[in-house]
């Protein structure tokens, strides 16, 4: 089962210094039939502009990832971390009991990120942050594994059975992707254009995926993210 999620239909809001589209139910922006897509709970797709960003609030129970599409992300936390990523680079925070942090774009040109919330296997985990700076050449035409489980092997590992790929697609190529019996995923179209087994997507539209193998052309140089996980 596919089913295309056209950017233009999605939530969005525009507070000035943030403008967002909200693939699932968030602030604002409420649809009953859109809360969630299996564990995933919340995708972003934030720009903040130069020397704005969000302040320190606080969350629990919950895996939370960021990953950067364009710009500076510099994160801070109750944990005493600060770090910046920036483009194809992620940050992972496991909020459990509870921690509080701040995402600032402390930079001279406006943010693009994608702000991914998964809810954890458990509650009441003990909070945990980490980084990595992947080699942007490593996605190219080719899957990185960005994130899986803690028994998967990519180099950052979350609290429930779901994993991250990221894919720079040049044009004209094509590549496959696996949806097993009894796994699903969302995709989402972060740049450039690109067609799932015939079906075109445009730069921030976003998939469903349901235990159906997909075929990726690239209309355009695509860059492209795929949450994969056990289907409910």
């Amino acid at each position: 089962m596919l089913k295309k999620i056209d950017s233009n239909k999605m939530g969005s809001s525009n507070l000035g210094w943030l403008r967002s589209k909200f693939h699932f139910s968030f602030a604002g922006y409420y649809n009953p039939d859109n809360i969630q897509f299996g564990v995933l709970r919340v995708i972003n797709d934030d720009l903040v502009e130069a020397q704005t960003g969000f302040d320190t609030h606080p969350h629990r129970d919950m895996e939370i990832i960021s990953y950067v599409v364009n710009g500076e992300l510099t994160h801070g936390d109750s944990m005493n971390n600060k770090n910046t990523i920036t483009r194809g680079q992620v940050q992972y925070m496991s909020a459990g009991t509870g921690v509080y942090h701040s995402e600032y774009n402390l930079g001279e040109d406006t943010l693009r990120f994608l702000q991914i919330w998964i809810f954890p296997e458990e509650n009441g985990l003990t909070p945990n942050y980490g980084d990595y700076r992947f080699n942007w050449e490593d996605r190219k035409n080719n899957w990185l594994h960005m994130v899986s489980g803690l028994n998967g092997n990519a180099p950052i590992k979350i609290h429930q059975d779901a994993n991250i790929y990221s894919l720079e697609l040049e044009q004209g190529k094509e590549i496959s992707f696996p949806v097993r019996e009894g796994r699903q995923a969302y995709l989402v179209q972060i740049e450039g254009t690109s067609a799932m087994n015939g079906i075109e997507l445009n730069d921030r539209d976003g998939m469903e995926i349901v235990e159906e193998d997909i075929l990726i052309k690239a209309v355009e140089t695509s860059h492209i993210l795929i949450l994969e996980m056990k289907k409910q």
